[in-house]
């Protein structure tokens, strides 16, 4: 839910909904860009539930792992233009379907993985309560037996992890599967309990904190042998206003930085790291060159800064054109 403030949503007795998430957000992208994928969550089973599941249907987007059960729809409230960091975010997701009604070892997850060769989560999902952790370990187990390609979205949010575990009590178990792990060096420490890279205070320069991002990958590749790709992304607001956006992609080999982006305004911050993760899911499945993968990854996640809503509506050419 999107209000706009100073009581205008009151006022004009309205406020945007917008259907989305971490993992449907990236979904709705590669969706877009002619991908084929397949979302799973689960619903109570009512009217507005089957609504849902059709609009995510009509992006051409399989909704035939959807489970319907359980009594409601989690909700967050987000004032137009914030940020999901910000203190302005309000969630409302308690009892929600998602983190009550399934169950680890309830699920078949080789039925629902037939036909597939990439799994991913972020680390929203396991955030929510226990339940939702161990459902996410359930499927990690299940998807790497099937030999599935596995990337997660170290997306920190400090108001969902409040059921008495620290993220780095619950996370690094969760990340030991991925072969592809996106995030950010400040997420890394939030999430993993991993130590900011030295010279992080002191970095001004993109190259101070690509060695950053450098340092950060090689401790995640000691502590996580599955993992193959570390990308990192940067998005800094100078003097207030506007934005400069970078990223890096680390192997155990190399690393590659993304073109830099600016903009002197931004219209909407939410879902630009889930344009990101699915840019990189593109690049990596399509076989592209990391260059290639890291630059239409960053360009796809700057781009998402100028629309509004959950998810992107980018097209490849125009992602392709920035850089």
């Amino acid at each position: 839910m999107s209000p706009v403030l100073d009581q205008v949503w009151i006022n004009n007795a309205s406020m945007p909904v917008h259907i989305g998430g971490a993992e449907l957000n990236v979904a709705k992208a590669l969706a877009g860009w002619k991908q084929p994928v397949t979302y799973m969550s689960a619903m109570p089973d009512n009217y507005l539930s089957k609504e849902i599941a059709a609009s995510i249907a009509a992006s051409n987007i399989g909704v035939e792992a959807m489970q319907f059960c359980g009594d409601r729809i989690g909700v967050y409230f987000l004032p137009q233009g914030a940020d999901l960091k910000n203190a302005g975010v309000i969630y409302d997701r308690a009892h929600a379907s998602f983190s009550t009604a399934l169950f680890p070892g309830k699920i078949n997850w080789d039925a629902l993985f037939d036909g597939s060769d990439w799994f991913h989560f972020s680390a929203i999902s396991p955030a929510l309560n226990e339940q939702a952790a161990a459902l996410c370990l359930d499927a990690l187990q299940a998807a790497k037996k099937l030999g599935l390609t596995i990337s997660v979205d170290l997306n920190y949010r400090a108001k969902l992890w409040k059921y008495g575990k620290q993220p780095s009590e619950v996370m690094p178990e969760l990340v030991a599967y991925a072969d592809v792990i996106m995030g950010n060096i400040w997420s890394a420490k939030d999430l993993l309990g991993l130590a900011l890279p030295a010279g992080v205070d002191a970095a001004i320069t993109k190259d101070q904190f690509a060695a950053c991002a450098k340092e950060t990958a090689s401790v995640l590749f000691a502590q996580n042998p599955s993992c193959k790709v570390v990308a990192n992304t940067f998005r800094f607001t100078p003097e207030g206003e506007g934005v400069d956006y970078y990223a890096t992609l680390d192997t155990s080999a190399n690393q590659v930085v993304a073109t830099s982006f600016h903009a002197d305004s931004v219209v909407d911050k939410v879902g630009s790291g889930d344009c990101f993760m699915a840019g990189l899911i593109y690049g990596i499945h399509n076989q592209l060159d990391h260059q290639e993968t890291i630059n239409y990854a960053a360009s796809a996640a700057f781009g998402k800064l100028q629309e509004l809503g959950d998810s992107t509506r980018q097209t490849i050419e125009q992602i392709k054109s920035r850089y």
